[in-house]
């Protein structure tokens, strides 16, 4: 099993054939909000990226999961058939406080 972070889910775009490009202001610092695809849930992330995937070019076989509700670029991603996922945001940070833990608990269950 695969858990990216920040620069992990672009290798697993990148890897998959998915491209990056340079985003025009970077993400950084706290207080990100990021929007979780599955719950509708919003995150509060810290963050300190340039780069982002580029939604159009990820295979199929990958699934966006978390996007950016400042500029909605892709913040997560997930593997259909293999257990590999990432998020671009630091949740180990804890800026929500605790808003993105539940993150090491799906890892830790893929394990």
């Amino acid at each position: 099993p695969i858990f990216g972070i920040c620069l992990g889910p672009q290798l697993l775009g990148l890897a998959g054939g998915g491209q990056t490009f340079k985003l025009r202001f970077g993400h950084r610092g706290a207080n990100q909000p990021v929007m979780n695809k599955a719950t509708g849930k919003v995150e509060i992330t810290s963050q300190n990226h340039g780069f982002a995937l580029d939604a159009e070019t990820l295979p199929e076989t990958m699934e966006v999961t978390h996007f950016n509700l400042n500029d909605r670029t892709i913040e997560g991603i997930r593997h259909k058939e293999y257990p590999a996922f990432g998020v671009q945001y630091h949740p180990e940070a804890s800026a929500g406080p605790h808003d993105s833990h539940y993150l090491f608990r799906e890892f830790v269950e893929m394990l």
